[in-house]
């Protein structure tokens, strides 16, 4: 591939991948494929870049000490763009200016991925439709996300997570009742739409070594969230009962859920007979109560058995609670802030943390990728040389340079 502005190690280290996307779903893609090694050119609009950067705050600022201070020379970075961009390098580009779509085309002709969240036909209209790309580049495969499918009567919408939340049914099944619904605490459509983008992505780059062409992988905001309907969507398909919120409890199992004790709650999560048998002989409770005894009586009876589960607990502290349902080998946890999350041993041991030297803010730990791998003799081979988030057109000199070495 020549050389190259930044050194990477993974599974997918031989590919290089060019990222015409913004905001979220497909930078979360290429951030999946460059945790795994594939050196990932984004290419940003010149003078702002991708939206995300000027979302917020929070922002961060370069400062002498390293933390979060007043600017000292203008220059800030959004927490949002920071957590979707790590693993990448940044050229920004002008796809309406001749000569830095020549430097577009260039990347293609080397490219194996290309990634793009467009709406429907921008790419067509800047003279950079799929057949094109493909004829330039057979090999090529190309991700394409929307925020409601590439057809279909609403096919043209334009796709933003919480819209796509509410229209693909997950609002209605989040929230404390049916008449509260409530977004998930992260953007999870985008989140779910690059993740099964990248899915795809592998699929199609596997199926290139057979037959040596690339293809054009979909999806979109709505396919991603319908896709983890589970258990919701088949209880409509199969059963014809409709899904509704119903807070912090299971729609199927019985008791499951957060429930309160003395001095706050927990959540357990009983999903075998076995496991309410062990909960009832450790807090004296007649696992044969007559209307509670099997799975589906608990469900039918959901606010009679939280209120059950609730009495036992009431004399307990969630400390000692969590205790005692830990020696009796009942799953149970807190409910943790993510300052809580960040600062557990265990998080920490799963290399969910990473330590990135940015250009302009210095040292930064971001949430690091959620994959491990490991050798036949059992040693980690996972990657460990990531990268900070780039500074718009941080790399742009350089990849000029390399495509330009390269045409030689």
């Amino acid at each position: 591939m020549g050389s190259v502005t930044m050194t990477s190690t993974g599974p997918l280290s031989d590919l290089l991948v060019v990222d015409l996307s913004r905001a979220l779903a497909g930078p979360h893609a290429t951030m999946m494929l460059g945790d795994l090694g594939a050196r990932i050119v984004k290419v940003e609009a010149p003078g702002r870049g991708d939206d995300t950067r000027g979302w917020g705050p929070p922002f961060r600022w370069p400062s002498e000490d390293g933390h979060t201070g007043e600017p000292t020379d203008g220059t800030r970075e959004s927490t949002y763009f920071l957590s979707a961009n790590r693993n990448k390098e940044s050229i920004a580009l002008d796809l309406k200016d001749d000569a830095d779509r020549e430097v577009l085309l260039e990347l293609v002709d080397r490219a194996d991925v290309l990634v793009e969240n467009f709406r429907t036909g921008v790419l067509d209209r800047l003279g950079l439709g799929f057949t094109t790309l493909q004829e330039r580049n057979p090999r090529l495969v190309i991700l394409s996300i929307t925020g409601f499918g590439h057809d279909g009567p609403e096919g043209g919408r334009a796709g933003y997570d919480q819209i796509a939340q509410g229209e693909a049914g997950l609002m209605s099944l989040t929230g404390s009742g049916p008449d509260d619904p409530q977004k998930v605490g992260t953007p999870i459509s985008d989140l779910l739409s690059g993740m099964y983008g990248a899915y795809g992505v592998l699929a199609a780059l596997h199926e290139r070594e057979r037959t040596g062409h690339g293809q054009v992988v979909r999806t979109s905001l709505l396919a991603a969230t319908v896709g983890v309907h589970a258990f919701q969507g088949t209880r409509w398909t199969v059963a014809g009962e409709v899904g509704r919120a119903q807070g912090n409890h299971h729609a199927s199992i019985a008791p499951y859920g957060l429930f309160r004790c003395a001095d706050g709650a927990v959540q357990i999560a009983l999903g075998s007979e076995s496991l309410w048998q062990r909960f009832c002989a450790a807090f004296d409770l007649d696992p044969e109560l007559p209307g509670f005894a099997t799975n589906p009586e608990r469900v039918a009876k959901r606010e009679e058995t939280i209120a059950l589960v609730e009495e036992a607990f009431a004399s307990w502290n969630a400390a000692d609670l969590l205790a005692r349902l830990a020696e009796v080998g009942i799953p149970a946890g807190k409910v943790r802030t993510l300052d809580e999350v960040y600062a557990w041993d265990q998080t920490a041991s799963q290399g969910l943390l990473v330590d990135v030297d940015h250009a302009t803010l210095g040292r930064l730990t971001l949430p690091g990728p959620p994959l491990r791998f490991f050798g036949p003799d059992g040693t980690e081979v996972t990657r460990r040389d990531h990268a900070a988030p780039p500074t718009l057109d941080e790399h742009g000199a350089a990849i000029r340079a390399w495509v330009k070495e390269d045409d030689q």
